[in-house]
């Protein structure tokens, strides 16, 4: 359920082919965005690799339109996919 706190808050999924240096293109992105990593979790799965971040963009220099577009960006150059909602967004989708 979403709160007042959570306002800031996005989650941010990657998936793609495993490939060295994914984890650290999309996080240096963030770091110069602003854009602090609350919570990271990822696996690979024979070849695949799959990232879920929860992220504050409170101090975030860019709106999340932008944002996203600079994730789709760095997902094209590494061959990966990747996705950021706003929490109320992921919330209401994943509602049972």
């Amino acid at each position: 359920m979403s709160t007042e706190k959570d306002k800031n808050k996005a989650v941010i999924t990657v998936v793609g082919c495993d490939a060295v240096g994914i984890i650290a293109k999309i996080s240096a992105l963030l770091a110069e965005e602003g854009v602090n990593i609350n919570d990271i979790t990822q696996t690979i799965l024979d070849d695949i690799f799959t990232m879920i971040m929860l992220v504050d963009l409170k101090t975030a220099k860019s709106d999340m339109k932008a944002l996203s577009e600079k994730l789709d960006k760095v997902g094209e150059e590494i061959g990966v996919s990747i996705r950021i909602q706003h929490t109320d967004l992921f919330y209401a989708m994943h509602r049972i």
